[in-house]
């Protein structure tokens, strides 16, 4: 309480918070010796217009939930201000805002009285929430026997329906199975045509492409980027990274193994300057092996929405101790013009003992003559250039 009079009294007087120490970084990784006190958020300034689906994205830990919580008015900013025009609905954790020993039923209706509404709004809602969550035959039950799954059902389904002009969603739908996570975005693209606004945090960054028009990146609890969603879901999967272009340097790369390190990765080209539809080109890994192993290497191509393209695997081989370098060679005509992640895995008797997530990433671009009608861009991830005939 001290210390909170204390920054009160500063800020009254327009002097700095005399708890942050000049040049302190909101870094959590790093033990700068300052333990008493770590922000959460720390200088997030942000608009977000009626009718806009906005999405908030960022590491665990950067502080995604700590904002939706402040949002919600779940707790009270150490400094700062917020500014909300409308009735907000929150769906954060499995269970918020339920009473265990309440039935589903009658925590609809207490949730609908939370957000202002009368018994006969509730009432005239009823139905589709049920119909919507799929709970109809345990709706008399106390929410303390529901799995974390119907007790998310359950939840959305009241918060989306109940008619908020502001719909807050934290990653709870990992928590639903594809089928439901699938009508949950389809019912927030519905909540946002209506006008209303959503705010939604996801690991998920198919779905964030897919339902928001904007997007906020927080990185140690501090705004590192915002703008058009596809930007700023490129660059957070790109600080991601390990490398941010076609070199990988082993001084960025965590400890491996003790059998075994990579030394270093690389795209090698044939001939042209950059990739291009139908450059063929290799992915080369160099090792360094400190015993003998039998092992097989796996390698993943992933796009941006960290969808799986396709997956090789070497079949098993004896690595002698000492120097190794395995070469992929990638064919052209094979991807389509976008931005690709590699991960790569070394497995022994069908057990992983490493993997390089996001070791490199590249572009393929669009650069061949057309010799069609078609100018906008081809859709899929793969492109292959296939055989043909056409008789007649």
């Amino acid at each position: 309480i001290a210390n909170d009079v204390k920054r009160w009294w500063h800020q009254v007087r327009g002097k700095e918070d005399p708890f942050m120490q000049v040049g302190q970084s909101n870094d959590r990784t790093q033990d700068d010796g300052t333990l008493d006190y770590v922000w959460s958020l720390k200088d997030i300034n942000f608009d977000v217009k009626e009718g806009e689906v906005l999405g908030i994205i960022g590491k665990n830990g950067a502080g995604k939930s700590t904002l939706l919580k402040i949002l919600s008015k779940i707790t009270a900013p150490t400094q700062g201000r917020i500014s909300i025009e409308g009735r907000v609905a929150s769906l954060l954790e499995v269970g918020t805002g339920f009473h265990p020993e309440l039935t589903g039923r009658e925590n609809v209706f207490l949730n609908g009285t939370i957000l202002g509404m009368n018994k006969a709004e509730v009432n005239s809602k009823l139905e589709e929430i049920v119909d919507f969550s799929g709970v109809a035959k345990y709706l008399d039950t106390p929410v303390k026997r529901y799995s974390s799954g119907m007790l998310v059902r359950l939840g959305f389904a009241v918060a989306a329906h109940l008619e908020p002009e502001i719909l807050i969603v934290d990653e709870v739908l990992a928590v639903g199975d594809a089928e439901f996570q699938k009508k949950c975005v389809g019912k927030m693209k519905d909540v946002s045509g209506e006008g209303r606004t959503v705010l939604f945090v996801s690991h998920n960054m198919a779905a964030v492409r897919s339902l928001c028009n904007r997007a906020i990146y927080l990185e140690h609890g501090l705004l590192k980027n915002s703008g058009a969603t596809d930007d700023i879901v490129n660059n957070y999967l790109l600080s991601n990274s390990q490398s941010n272009g076609m070199n990988y340097l082993s001084a960025n790369q965590e400890k491996d193994c003790n059998e075994f390190h990579l030394s270093s990765a690389n795209i090698a080209l044939k001939s042209e300057e950059r990739i291009i539809l139908s450059s063929s080109f290799d992915v080369n890994f160099n090792f360094e092996f400190f015993q003998n192993m039998d092992v097989y290497f796996s390698i993943l191509f992933l796009d941006f929405n960290e969808q799986v393209i396709f997956n090789f695997a070497t079949p098993p081989k004896e690595i002698k101790k000492g120097k190794c370098v395995i070469d992929f060679e990638v064919p052209g005509h094979l991807l389509n013009d976008n931005e690709y992640f590699i991960n790569l895995a070394i497995c022994s008797k069908g057990k992983v003992l490493h993997v390089y997530n996001s070791i490199l990433n590249f572009n393929v671009k669009e650069t061949e003559e057309r010799t069609i009608g078609w100018y906008g861009k081809w859709l899929g991830t793969v492109r292959p250039k296939l055989e043909y005939k056409i008789n007649q």
